[in-house]
């Protein structure tokens, strides 16, 4: 004879009023504490009661419902696609997202790959964030920030080469690296210099200020400059290096750390001399850079920090109609080693 098999009790979802009665407060002195509202005094004894309370019964606040009762969410959201910043180390993102929510933001990361300008904004809108904040590629039009504006964001932030009209932005002078790179090897005696420029179209916005930069620098000092078309493939970096010689040069500024690795490795296949028949520079200063032999030169870049950029973000938030802001977000300046 088949049993039919018990199914599970559905227990009840607790609520605020559940954590009250166990803590031994009012509903309001429990929203207070869960929602970390600064403008209440709140001892820490009643504090740890509450969320010992709140802990014991699996209790977390409603997103939702929080955001009804204050008008808007507290949710930011970072829009990903491909990150072309090797600046943007892990630590500064993790400080950034880490500091968002030490002020009470919830972060979502969008991934918005295959997305672009106006279908971006308008799918970034449908999740109603208080802020955007768009650390690489994925970069709203005008249009795209009035969109989101209109859906309730208070804040949109872009961080790169370019300013959006209506959004604040944490500038990045890309030109300052090539300028630095081609600027260090024309110190160490080089007079005819390559300039790798990433094929993949998604670095386009960054490599042509760091060639700019790089001309910048080599203009007035007889040194020659020539642009070097390379992807960011094995295949790519070793027909360069097949025809290095018949370029005659005496140096490269790599683009970034990445793009020096692959190429100087491919050099070295072809039994280019580093530095000696070629020095090699690249950018945002990798460690594994340091453990190559020749330990590989580069520009190292400051970033403005993770909890700046998050403050910023919070001060927008609660002031909505502050006027675009325009900061510059790093500097930038050569590390001189063995590659060069």
């Amino acid at each position: 004879m088949s049993q039919t098999p018990e199914l599970p009790v559905q227990r009840s979802v607790p609520t605020s009023a559940d954590v009250a009665r166990l803590a031994g407060v009012s509903r309001a002195t429990v929203s207070y504490v869960l929602n970390n509202t600064a403008s209440v005094r709140i001892s820490e004894a009643t504090r740890l009661r509450v969320r010992t309370a709140a802990e014991e019964l699996g209790y977390v606040p409603h997103a939702a419902a929080r955001s009804l009762r204050a008008g808007h969410t507290r949710t930011v959201l970072l829009p990903t696609a491909h990150l072309p910043l090797g600046e943007l180390s892990r630590p500064f993102s993790d400080e950034f997202q880490w500091a968002l929510r030490r002020l009470d933001y919830t972060v979502v990361q969008y991934g918005s790959l295959g997305l672009e300008g106006d279908e971006a904004a308008r799918a970034w809108a449908e999740l109603r964030p208080v802020a955007v904040v768009c650390l690489g590629d994925a970069e709203p039009t005008a249009r795209g920030v009035e969109v989101l504006k209109r859906s309730g964001a208070r804040a949109v932030v872009t961080l790169g080469p370019r300013t959006v009209a209506g959004a604040h932005a944490l500038v990045m002078d890309q030109r300052r690296v090539g300028g630095c790179a081609v600027g260090h090897l024309i110190r160490r005696g080089r007079r005819s210099v390559g300039v790798v420029v990433p094929e993949e179209a998604a670095l386009r916005p960054f490599a042509e200020p760091r060639l700019e930069g790089a001309r910048a620098a080599a203009e007035g000092s007889g040194t020659r400059l020539v642009p070097l078309p390379m992807a960011y493939e094995e295949e790519s970096a070793a027909g360069l290096a097949a025809r290095w010689r018949s370029l005659a040069l005496d140096a490269v500024y790599a683009y970034d750390d990445e793009y020096a690795m692959l190429l100087m490795r491919a050099l070295q296949d072809e039994g280019v001399d580093i530095p000696g028949e070629t020095a090699v520079i690249g950018a945002g200063d990798l460690l594994l850079g340091r453990l190559l032999r020749p330990r590989l030169s580069t520009v190292g870049i400051d970033m403005v920090s993770g909890r700046r950029l998050a403050e910023l973000v919070d001060r927008v938030v609660r002031e909505p109609g502050t006027r675009p802001e325009r900061h510059e977000l790093m500097a930038a300046g050569a590390v001189h080693r063995e590659s060069t």
